[in-house]
């Protein structure tokens, strides 16, 4: 395979991984103000607290491998959109701070400060993951020198915000898929009618996405023409879709949950795809679009880095295999539980 192509397919795999994997806990966190007890809010977070970091382990890595493989790509972005970036790293700290000292004091107020700290952090880390998501499928104003220049309220356009918010409704109804898994009782019927809402807002917000996509930027689908084999993953995607109430209704929460991840994962496909060959897209001058080749490393850096690739992937499969078998199961809450 084309070296530029496996750092864009692995690229695409490890994204796959952190949108499904963390996408859940994003998703309990956005839920987590609907808990009506703090029993109930604690049963939420220890369904993610064994889990949340090592999640993010595949974000980490995506930005390693783009650093490393992409490099005029990782500077063009970061250096241009780096109030939204700084901004996300905040919440992504502030959640995990907001998990940590929640448990520090048994106070009312206290609680409900850190509480709603957990809600705001994860709600805006996932808007901002989909605003990038529509930005860079919309285009960026990156010039013949390679500079981005955008101010952070443009990022905040109509289509991107769409998009934010499809990412929302699906985080969250992902995460109600998981907490189905590890809940039950009364707590598990109301996660079940709340997945039940969620799912019919998320078929509302994926329909206009794809509406808007499809009129205001018909260059997202021309790789179809060249590659007519992956109308096989929409059809793929649509079952998975469909298999989400089918799931539900029968009772069968791991297999919702999986369907939900499938989903996901096709939704990250047909992005790459619509980006395919490019990293970036100028919408000022095409020529000035980032792609794989010409913001590659060099092809002596790739290949080692497949080596290591290679070399590294199973263990983040291994570790990734072994937490989410330890940590199986229904939560209980204990002396240790946050």
């Amino acid at each position: 395979m084309d070296l530029n192509i496996f750092w864009f397919v692995l690229l695409g795999v490890l994204m796959a991984g952190y949108a499904i994997l963390d996408g859940f806990d994003l998703g309990v966190g956005i839920l987590h103000p609907m808990a009506k007890t703090d029993q109930e809010r604690r049963i939420f977070m220890n369904a993610i607290g064994p889990l949340w970091d090592g999640n993010e382990v595949w974000l980490v890595t995506f930005g390693g491998a783009l650093f490393a493989a992409f490099p005029r790509a990782y500077a063009t972005m970061f250096s241009g959109l780096y109030t939204a970036f700084m901004l996300l790293v905040l919440c992504l700290i502030l959640r995990a701070v907001s998990m940590e000292f929640r448990s520090k004091r048994a106070g009312p107020a206290w609680r409900a400060f850190w509480d709603w700290c957990f809600f705001g952090s994860s709600l805006t880390a996932i808007l901002l993951f989909g605003a990038a998501v529509g930005n860079c499928l919309r285009g960026l104003p990156i010039g013949s020198d390679g500079e981005l220049r955008i101010g952070f309220l443009s990022l905040l356009n109509p289509y991107s915000v769409l998009v934010g918010v499809f990412t929302i409704v699906t985080a969250a109804m992902h995460g109600s898929l998981y907490l189905g898994l590890k809940t039950d009782g009364d707590l598990q019927q109301r996660i079940r009618r709340w997945t039940w809402r969620l799912f019919g807002f998320f078929l509302i917000t994926y329909l206009l996405t794809t509406i808007f996509t499809l009129v205001a930027f018909p260059r997202a689908v021309e790789n179809f023409k060249h590659h007519p084999w992956a109308w096989g993953v929409v059809v793929l995607n649509t079952l998975a879709v469909a298999n989400i109430p089918r799931s539900v209704f029968k009772n069968r929460p791991l297999e919702a949950f999986l369907s939900s991840a499938g989903a996901i994962a096709a939704f990250v496909f047909l992005f790459g795809l619509a980006l395919f060959p490019n990293l970036a897209v100028s919408n000022l001058d095409p020529a000035a679009s980032l792609t794989i080749y010409n913001a590659a490393s060099s092809e002596k850096t790739l290949k080692i880095m497949r080596l290591i690739a290679f070399l590294g992937m199973p263990f983040v499969l291994a570790y990734t295999a072994v937490i989410y078998w330890v940590f199986r199961g229904k939560v209980e809450i204990g002396k240790f539980s946050y």
